[in-house]
C-alpha cells in the first residue's frame, strides 16, 4: 500500500467569525508542532490526495481548537465551503516517530492473527476511546474489537503488514 501525501492534523468545524477564519478540530498529538507551518493543504475526507495548498495568515489556539486564518479566504461564505474539510500537512514535514511508534493510517488493512495461526481478518478502523486505542478488524468470524493494549497485541510488523494477537477470553464475544 502506497504510503498517503498527506497527514491529516485537524478538520474544519466551522466558520469562526465573518472574516474568513476557520475553527479547526485538532485530530494530531501534538498541535503545538501546528504553529511552524506557513501553508497547509486543505481535502476533502472521500479524496485525500486531492489537496489545495492555502498560505496561513494567522493561526491561534481557542477552547481546545485551532482558529486559522488562510489566504483566499476572507469571508464568511468562503470559510463555510471549507467546512469539513481536513488540514493536512506533507507526510514528509510529520513528527518523527520513535522505534514502535506508528501513525493509525499505518494500520489500514494490517492482516491480524492470533497466535495460534488464526486468520483474524484486516484492521479497517481504528477507534479512539481516550483510554486505549481499539482496532475494528473485519474478516470470517465477522466485526472483532481488539484493545491495543500489550496483552492483546503480540506483535506488529508493519513491512509485512501482519499483527499477531493474544485472544483475552470474551474478546470474540463467544468465550466467557
Amino acid at each position: 500500500m502506497p504510503e498517503p501525501r498527506y497527514l491529516s492534523v485537524g478538520r474544519v468545524v466551522r466558520p469562526h467569525g465573518v472574516r474568513g477564519e476557520l475553527r479547526v478540530e485538532i485530530i494530531t498529538a501534538y498541535p503545538e508542532r501546528l504553529e511552524q507551518h506557513t501553508y497547509f493543504y486543505l481535502a476533502r475526507p472521500d479524496s485525500l490526495d486531492v489537496a489545495q495548498r492555502y498560505l496561513v495568515l494567522g493561526m491561534r489556539f481557542h477552547k481546545k481548537a485551532l482558529l486559522l486564518q488562510l489566504e483566499g479566504c476572507d469571508d464568511r461564505n468562503r470559510a463555510e465551503e471549507l467546512r469539513g474539510m481536513l488540514v493536512q500537512i506533507p507526510i514528509e514535514e510529520a513528527v518523527a516517530l520513535d522505534e514502535g511508534e506508528y501513525f493509525l493510517f499505518q494500520l489500514d488493512d494490517v492482516r491480524v492473527e492470533t497466535e495460534d495461526g488464526e486468520w483474524l481478518g484486516q484492521i479497517v478502523e481504528v477507534i479512539e476511546t481516550g483510554a486505549n486505542d481499539v482496532y475494528v478488524v473485519r474478516g470470517p468470524r465477522g466485526e472483532v474489537l481488539l484493545p491495543a493494549i500489550e496483552e492483546v497485541v503480540l506483535d506488529l510488523d508493519l513491512e509485512a503488514r501482519r499483527m499477531v494477537v493474544h485472544l483475552m477470553p470474551g474478546l470474540l464475544g463467544d468465550e466467557m
